[in-house]
């Protein structure tokens, strides 16, 4: 058996005791990235990776549920999840991403969504990139950790049901993903099937938007 992956932002406070599952993933909660604190704590800091224009970049590789590997290890390259693509295109990424069972990787376009979105829209876009956590937590078996994600990026998209921009069904998703967070608290991640993960992003009438 191979060692686990190390952990990231998205494994923190979520698997044990206590309410930590209320902290987990702290950036599509918050909205905004982490200044001093645990990044400036310790000499790490000073050699932490960082992108061109100097921000902190984990340049390390993922496995395919997102985890950060070891430097060196086969996976998947960082995503310049700083660029934003026009709504459409985002939605239609991501919604083709979590098809392939990449919901992490659904997520960071959906970030790069939110970052770039007017305020008027931005709660929409962290609602839908919170679900994508929660799918992923689902897919890394963290039960507590999908349920907590999925009914906060339920309550984020629920707000739009009555405005529906960009075509969105808000009230569609947040149900899907309240039905699936329900499924879990009441039979456990064994009885989710892959489609169950599978939640549709995009309008019903475009059930196939990335070919």
């Amino acid at each position: 058996m191979t060692s686990p992956p190390a952990r990231d932002s998205m494994d923190k406070g979520t698997g044990g005791s206590g309410d930590g599952a209320a902290h987990a993933d702290r950036n599509l909660d918050t909205g905004t990235r982490a200044k001093g604190g645990t990044a400036a704590r310790g000499d790490g800091a000073a050699h932490r990776d960082r992108d061109a224009a100097g921000r902190p970049r984990n340049a390390r590789p993922r496995d395919e549920l997102g985890r950060p590997l070891s430097r060196g290890a086969a996976g998947d390259p960082p995503s310049d999840n700083e660029v934003a693509l026009p709504p459409a295109s985002a939605l239609s990424l991501a919604q083709q991403l979590i098809r392939d069972d990449r919901p992490f990787r659904a997520h960071e376009v959906l970030e790069a969504a939110w970052k770039a979105a007017p305020a008027a829209e931005r709660e929409l876009w962290q609602g839908l990139a919170q679900v994508a956590v929660g799918l992923t937590h689902a897919q890394r078996g963290n039960s507590r950790g999908a349920v907590a994600l999925l009914r906060r990026g339920a309550r984020g998209v629920s707000e739009f049901s009555a405005r529906c921009p960009h075509g969105i069904d808000a009230a569609r998703i947040a149900g899907a993903a309240d039905g699936l967070a329900d499924l879990i608290e009441r039979a456990g991640l064994a009885v989710v099937s892959r489609d169950d993960l599978h939640v549709r992003l995009t309008p019903p009438w475009n059930p196939d938007p990335v070919s």
